[in-house]
């Protein structure tokens, strides 16, 4: 008796478990193809540190609080320096985004770097988990200002 119940038990069990997964939000893929992110090819670095990053964006259907978040590099490093955020309106229209931040003096110089834009929505109950709505990895100019 036991060992015909151990088949439907286990198939059960695997159907429920297949079920949660396909009804799990995917965390990092881009929602839509028409959700874009752009980067401006000029940035702008002041002697003091001041950075400011911009470009545009559009995405649909945010659900929980969305945001566009930049990230700047420059020469060899492969180490990011994080330039602001801006909150987004997820209405399907175009919208630009400016970011600010500052960096230590000297670290970023007039001249070649690339930049990392990306929108994110913050949605699900409990711990929120990051939706990727779009992003985009740009070599820039950066000049004084």
């Amino acid at each position: 008796m036991l060992r015909s119940r151990v088949p439907q038990v286990f198939g059960a069990a695997l159907g429920a478990a297949l079920l949660m997964l396909a009804a799990a939000p995917s965390a990092g893929a881009t929602a839509e193809p028409f959700e874009t992110v752009t980067v401006d090819p000029t940035g702008y670095v002041a002697a003091d540190g001041s950075l400011t990053l911009s470009g545009t964006y559009r995405c649909l259907g945010g659900n929980g609080p969305v945001f566009v978040s930049s990230s700047l590099q420059q020469g060899d490093s492969r180490v990011r320096k994080g330039v602001g955020g801006s909150t987004a309106v997820c209405d399907g229209a175009v919208h630009t985004w400016t970011n600010t931040g500052r960096a230590e003096p000297g670290r970023f110089l007039p001249g070649p770097a690339r930049v990392e834009a990306t929108v994110t929505e913050l949605s699900g109950s409990g711990l929120p988990l990051p939706k990727f709505h779009a992003v985009r990895q740009q070599d820039i100019t950066l000049v004084a200002g």
